[in-house]
């Protein structure tokens, strides 16, 4: 059994910095891929970002160049710093573990975090 906390979520104006934390427990975190996925208020849930075990890293275009996904596998932890936050950003953000398929689609994850909030306001 998986188990993902993540962590880092707030409030923050725009143009500001968040970091968020996902920490994993119970599988072999340090060879599969993890993945950042969010969903805004009457959205769909839709890939942010991707790092392989090896950390190789891959970005939605909305997010890219803004924000940087990382991964420590001693202390089994995947990190998301975002900057240059937008009010488009707002929604619940959620880690994952990658089981099979594209990185790009939520079906290819077979573990998730609870999710925590990204506000921006406008």
């Amino acid at each position: 059994q998986v188990q993902l906390v993540e962590s880092g979520g707030g409030l923050v104006q725009a143009g500001g910095s968040l970091r968020l934390s996902c920490t994993a427990s119970g599988a072999a975190f340090s060879k599969q891929a993890m993945g950042w996925f969010r969903q805004g208020p009457g959205k769909e849930r839709e890939f942010v970002a991707t790092i392989t075990w090896s950390g190789i890293e891959s970005y939605s275009d909305s997010v890219k160049g803004r924000f940087t996904v990382s991964r420590d596998n001693v202390k089994r932890t995947v990190f998301l710093q975002m900057n240059s936050l937008k009010p488009e950003d707002t929604a619940v953000y959620f880690c994952a573990v990658h089981d099979s398929g594209s990185f790009y689609y939520s079906r290819s994850y077979n573990y998730w975090g609870q999710g925590t909030q990204v506000t921006v306001p406008s």
